[in-house]
């Protein structure tokens, strides 16, 4: 197979493309490096698609890797032929590869093995011919033994031998594969235990496999494990048996009926109860790739929330019996002063609570409080509201999700950020920092923890691991970092850098006392030019040597940048003086094309290199909805139907997306109320952090649930 041509036909590039990122990714270059630093290379193709890219060249590579072994497996048997090679060069999935294998493939004892043992093949071949040149009761006469002692059992013995041969047919199972996913149907029966009212649900529980989608599959799976659910995949005999009869046909009255036998034999013991546990296994990796693609869809726009800068932030860790933590952080999230108050049950001393907070918000000039939304979050925010009431200056509210924060609390990156402070405090300064800056503070976070999906303990865990980095590293590297502030975790996540190396950053910039432009780097131990090439470019050093060094412009493209500029009489200066607005337009006026060559450079990184220069040391986040900030707080209780929100969107999943309008339980918006237009995926029209106006439908307080609607509010405005 050759992979370069296969990606480029499967992913519409140049061949010449598929080429260059595969060299790219050989040569030890990140993703984000590549989308973008090499974009002539590639022709602008962004992080996810390069992702997906790298993604199929591995199982490519791999599948190759595979059939070069099942070559060498089978020739090592002296039983390769060229209809083996051209099967083998066809195929086009490693199961497709295992299914050529299989009758080769050494197996353990089984009834065939044993009767092939006792020297029956030659009487099975004679069955599976179905020749008429043969009476099969007097053939099997001549393989009595000591073994064999009777023409029934020589009889049963060739038997399991062509069973056996049946079910390792590769067209065979290919074929029945395909009717099964197509034909089948997935059937669920209730258990009855502790835990099975849960999946009442899936009692008499019936659909078809090519429909059955992947929340629903991953809950039938985990009714199965929790022993709540038996589950079968069901097909109309008559459909497969016609298949296998077809690649088998029963042409000799002497051996009909032992050949219906054995057919029936081979589909019941063999392929059925393995093309079942296949099915269901296809159906699991499919409802994985959903939901960890589910994950990567909401953690992106989680990730990518505006950073609430230049604000003093107390943050509020709710609880009961223990109190409530808190945390008071700087405009660079110092830790200013901490303390515990408690107006929740049981103690609920909301008037000395309400003193000791008024007394540190105005000494400290608190802007914003964020409160997380964990156990006694409502009972914390109406107590927040009614603080405000009572402090001379504005200050606001927001719930901030807390997801992960007792893992990062408890963690060993936790103890070291905070040794003297106890878990539950440090738990305080992280939902003071989410608000302030969500990406340098959730990149500590465990990415499974951060619980942006479903059924996240059910996924591949290593996959889920794989995918998820990957949106921390994107997202990442696209905002930029900070040279001198950043701490080791959020440095470990940029383009060529691991935590090693993150360290030993930020242990040389505290020995120099602050990094002054890009190149020390390479004085840093262990970060060499390959290093330096990768990560470059997405960190920043502001105010220091060179004005460039703000920006994602890349070392490498400075001498192309510098010609630009002075092609049109422009300064450094000018730059970080905002003197170059006209830039645009002059490029345009002379030739994106013509600038491009004289600069030495393609035209995207022109592009790229021009954006920079308008908005040095610019973060992307700017642009993102800022949080909704709060000052009084309703409870589910004061909700009624047609009352209309503005809300924000917490999570999306395949049947619809959670919504916060404000009080303590999030609102579902099913996917059938999100457009009058059909929507196939919820994903299509929301995402994480989206802001959105809904109406609520209904309230079931003793479910805790909120139905909303997206429909049907614009009318009534």
């Amino acid at each position: 197979m050759d992979i370069t041509t296969t990606l480029a036909q499967e992913f519409g590039l140049k061949q010449e493309y598929s080429q260059n990122i595969i060299n790219l990714i050989d040569e030890g270059c990140t993703i984000p490096f590549i989308a973008r630093y090499r974009k002539e290379m590639h022709g602008t193709c962004d992080d996810q698609t390069l992702r997906a890219f790298a993604d199929r060249l591995k199982y490519l590579r791999n599948l190759n890797d595979e059939k070069a072994k099942v070559e060498k497996a089978i020739t090592e048997q002296g039983k390769w032929t060229e209809e083996l090679k051209v099967a083998l060069e066809n195929a086009k999935t490693l199961t497709e590869v295992e299914d050529i294998y299989r009758p080769y493939k050494p197996k353990r004892k089984t009834r065939a093995s044993v009767a092939i043992a006792k020297g029956l093949s030659p009487l099975a071949d004679i069955l599976l011919a179905q020749s008429k040149n043969y009476e099969i009761r007097k053939e099997a006469e001549k393989y009595l033994n000591d073994e064999v002692t009777t023409i029934d059992e020589a009889l049963e013995g060739a038997k399991d031998i062509v069973a056996e041969r049946v079910s390792d047919d590769a067209e065979l199972r290919k074929e029945l594969r395909t009717l099964i996913e197509n034909k089948a149907s997935v059937e669920c029966e209730l258990v009855e235990n502790e835990n099975s009212a849960t999946y009442e649900t899936y009692a008499n529980f019936k659909e078809e496999v090519k429909t059955l989608p992947s929340h629903r599959i991953l809950a039938i799976n985990r009714g199965e494990s929790e022993k709540c659910l038996k589950v079968s995949v069901v097909i109309n005999p008559e459909l497969t048996m016609a298949v296998i009869n077809k690649h088998f046909k029963k042409n000799n009255p002497d051996t009909d009926k032992l050949m219906e036998e054995t057919l029936v034999d081979a589909y019941e013991r063999l392929l059925f109860p393995a093309l079942e546990r296949e099915c269901r296994n296809n159906l699991t990796d499919r409802a994985d790739e959903q939901a960890i693609k589910m994950f990567e869809v909401n953690l992106k726009p989680l990730l990518m929330e505006a950073p609430l800068k230049n604000n003093i932030i107390l943050g509020l860790d709710p609880a009961y019996r223990t109190g409530c933590k808190i945390a008071v952080i700087d405009k660079n999230g110092n830790v200013l002063d901490t303390a515990v108050v408690y107006p929740t049950p049981p103690q609920s001393k909301t008037e000395e609570s309400i003193e000791k907070l008024k007394k540190l918000i105005e000494k400290y000039n608190v802007d914003v409080i964020s409160i997380g939304n964990g156990t006694a979050s409502k009972e914390a925010e109406i107590f927040v509201s009614e603080l405000i009431k009572h402090v001379s200056r504005p200050v606001s509210y927001a719930v901030v999700s807390e997801a992960g924060a007792s893992v990062y609390s408890a963690s060993k990156l936790g103890a070291e950020e905070f040794p003297d402070y106890d878990v539950s405090l440090r738990s305080a300064v992280s939902i003071a920092r989410r608000l302030q800056d969500p990406l340098a503070e959730l990149i500590k976070i465990d990415v499974k923890s951060i619980g942006v999906g479903q059924y996240q303990h059910d996924m591949p865990q290593n996959r889920l691991t794989e995918v998820l980095t990957g949106v921390v590293e994107d997202c990442v590297n696209s905002v930029g970092v900070d040279l001198n502030t950043a701490s080791p975790s959020l440095l470990s996540y940029v383009s060529g850098l691991n935590m090693s190396i993150a360290k030993n950053i930020v242990s040389y910039r505290a020995k120099a006392k602050g990094i002054k432009n890009r190149e020390e780097l390479l004085n840093v131990s262990k970060l060499g030019p390959k290093a330096y090439e990768q990560c470059a470019g997405f960190l920043r050093v502001v105010g220091g040597d060179e004005i460039l060094d703000n920006t994602a412009v890349h070392p490498e493209s400075y001498p192309a940048t510098r010609k630009l500029l002075k092609l049109f009489d422009l300064s450094e200066e000018d730059v970080k003086n905002g003197n170059i607005a006209s830039l645009p337009k002059l490029i345009e006026l002379k030739g994106e094309e013509k600038v491009a060559k004289e600069c030495e450079i393609g035209v995207p990184t022109l592009n790229d290199i021009v954006k920079e220069l308008l908005k040095p040391g610019r973060d992307i986040r700017e642009s993102m909805p800022k949080p909704v900030l709060r000052s009084d707080v309703i409870t589910m209780e004061d909700l009624k139907e047609g009352m209309v929100f503005d809300g924000v969107v917490r999570n999306v999943v395949d049947f619809g997306a959670f919504v916060d309008i404000g009080v303590h339980q999030d609102g579902l918006v099913h996917i059938s109320q999100i457009s009058d237009s059909y929507v196939k995926h919820p994903s299509e029209i929301l995402k994480v952090g989206d802001r959105v106006k809904v109406k609520v439908i209904s309230v079931d307080m003793a479910k805790k649930r909120i139905s909303l609607t997206m429909k049907g509010i614009e009318e009534e405005k």
